[in-house]
């Protein structure tokens, strides 16, 4: 988080804030371009044998499939399950149908992913003056215009409102208004926060913090101890309090994903089956933005807990999925055998450029 995204409890003017969130986005888009798909549990991305879920439909989440599962995994869960390549110019240019609704009431937009962002609609182009109406016009249009599903939160700050669209998930919107945020937060369990993973919820719950109102209990002193840099974050957003605000244009360093294990890992097969799923979700994340990068970075944390890094940086951006791997594996091997076991692990991709401004990847000597 960077000082320009920190919380600080300062009171600041009510905001009208929407976050929009497409449903099952890029099982939907395939289950609207072929009929056959409809009703049934699909996954996009993998295949029976190999590879990770990318997405899964409302039919197949009802069986446990999600994103990020092993595609084995889906498969045992689902038997029925009907694997779709994905089609990420298609959803891309979807994306940009809903950039333009949005556009339509507030140039004050934070895209998150091709298929989620926030608006800023506290000053809106049509003069509508409820939040909530806004919401609801920009959702009809999307379905008019793309034959697709959206949910919607509305709240008077980013996390409330995020927080508020998977309240009525799929093909609905919740408001919180200010009355209601403390009070709405204090009863979620600290797992639902977002921005609060499984290996700090598993801390917070260790320290006895299980809720909302659990974290508002402790002092700014005691977050701050326990959980560092993240721990005033912590602290406001039990208050219903962020001030945080929608960034236009948002520039991203960089996109990384990590796993802590729930067994010390020393073996390299062991560790780089490990390492596969995050390089998948890293990448995603690029097909998604558009964006590209030319540094790799890998992060291994110990049993111990010392923490090393790992980098390497090519000349052209990095172009698909299978070259991320190479480079993150690579960089793996290089510190085999490893002197300790393995906790954790996670594989970044930095100096990021837009995807039109990528070039050809040259061949990795790896």
């Amino acid at each position: 988080m960077s000082e320009s995204d920190t919380v600080t409890g300062e009171p600041s003017p009510v905001r009208k804030i929407i976050h929009i969130d497409m449903d099952a986005f890029y099982a939907s888009v395939e289950q609207r371009d072929n009929p056959e798909l409809r009703g049934k549990p699909v996954a996009v991305g993998g295949s029976a044998e190999r590879g990770v879920v990318a997405a899964a439909s409302y039919e197949a989440r009802k069986f446990g499939v999600r994103s990020a599962m092993p595609s084995v995994t889906a498969k045992r869960q689902c038997p029925d399950l009907i694997f779709v390549r994905p089609r990420f110019e298609v959803y891309k240019a979807v994306s940009r149908q809903i950039r333009d609704i949005f556009a339509e009431h507030t140039p004050i937009i934070e895209p998150l992913s091709l298929d989620e962002a926030y608006l800023d609609v506290t000053e809106n182009l049509q003069g509508i003056p409820l939040s909530r109406d806004i919401a609801l016009r920009i959702r009809e249009k999307i379905k008019a215009e793309t034959g697709l599903n959206a949910s919607a939160g509305i709240s008077y700050n980013k996390f409330l409102a995020k927080l508020a669209s998977d309240h009525r998930k799929p093909n609905g919107q919740f408001v919180i208004a200010p009355e209601m945020g403390p009070a709405f937060v204090e009863t979620l369990p600290v797992g639902k926060f977002h921005g609060i993973g499984p290996a700090t919820a598993a801390k917070m719950n260790a320290l006895g913090l299980f809720s909302g109102l659990d974290i508002r209990n402790q002092t700014l002193e005691f977050m701050n101890a326990n959980f560092g840099k993240s721990g005033a974050y912590y602290y406001w957003i039990s208050r219903g309090v962020d001030d945080r605000p929608v960034r236009a244009n948002r520039i991203r360093k960089s996109i990384g994903a990590e796993n802590t294990f729930s067994t010390d890992l020393a073996e390299y097969d062991a560790l780089a089956a490990e390492l596969r799923p995050l390089v998948h979700k890293v990448w995603r994340h690029c097909e998604a933005t558009g964006h590209r990068g030319r540094t790799v970075t890998l992060k291994i944390k110990f049993a111990d807990f010392e923490i090393i890094t790992r980098s390497r940086s090519v000349v052209a951006a990095v172009r698909d999925s299978d070259g991320l791997e190479r480079l993150a594996c690579g960089l793996l091997e290089a510190e085999m055998p490893l002197r300790k076991r393995v906790r954790l692990l996670g594989v970044s991709l930095s100096a990021l450029q837009a995807g039109d401004d990528a070039e050809p990847q040259l061949t990795l000597g790896i």
